[in-house]
């Protein structure tokens, strides 16, 4: 293998997969929503509707349950606009990855620059099935931080919604299969190769 080893994309599979986590990520916000704000709602009516009762303890521990679910909807909201404003200004990047010797870099949907991953902080790939596609999702190894020594990048807003999203959040994975222009087995060799061992495609 040369020196370096780079994973291209394929710009209409991607504009494919964009438009898929678009529409799934709008109705699991709007969903998400409704439940907060119909938890909430009722919380309240119960005591307004029975000031007697002394249900107000129960009804702030409701409340507070709730509260998450509409925060995260306006996270993901946020994280909505922005990417369709990355989206505008940047296209496609030219590639999904590089590889050398000493790290892996990853491109991200709305991430300002790379993600770049000494060998040492990666164990790999997982592939899953998301969304009606099969999909890569970036393993990393236990205690790998965005302060990790030699780790750029993983503190952007775009990369933690798909490396380590929201427990409230639905992953999606960091790259359909579809749109990489290099099969799996062959992504598991180079990063086999390059990582000496440590980092590769991982099994199910």
């Amino acid at each position: 293998m040369s020196e370096t080893f780079v994973v291209g994309l394929k710009q209409a599979e991607v504009l494919r997969r964009r438009e898929v986590v678009r529409r799934a990520r709008r109705l699991g916000a709007w969903t998400t929503l409704a439940l907060g704000v119909t938890g909430i709602a009722i919380a309240v009516g119960f005591t307004v509707a029975f000031p007697g009762a002394g249900l107000w303890p129960y009804a702030l521990l409701l409340v507070a349950s709730m509260s998450p679910l509409v925060l995260s909807t306006v996270q993901a909201r946020r994280l909505a606009v922005e990417q369709q404003r990355w989206y505008a200004a940047n296209g496609v990047p030219p590639a999904a990855m590089r590889m050398s010797a000493t790290v892996l870099e990853l491109a991200c949907d709305g991430a300002e620059f790379p993600v770049v991953l000494p060998w040492a902080t990666v164990r790999g790939f997982r592939q899953k099935r998301r969304l009606g596609q099969s999909v890569l999702e970036l393993v990393l190894a236990r205690g790998v931080g965005a302060t990790t020594a030699g780790v750029r990048g993983l503190a952007q807003p775009a990369v933690r919604a798909v490396v380590k999203p929201s427990p409230l959040l639905q992953p999606v994975g960091l790259y359909p299969v579809a749109a990489l222009d290099q099969p799996v087995h062959v992504i598991d060799q180079a990063m086999r190769h390059f990582s000496g061992g440590r980092a590769g495609v991982l099994r199910p």
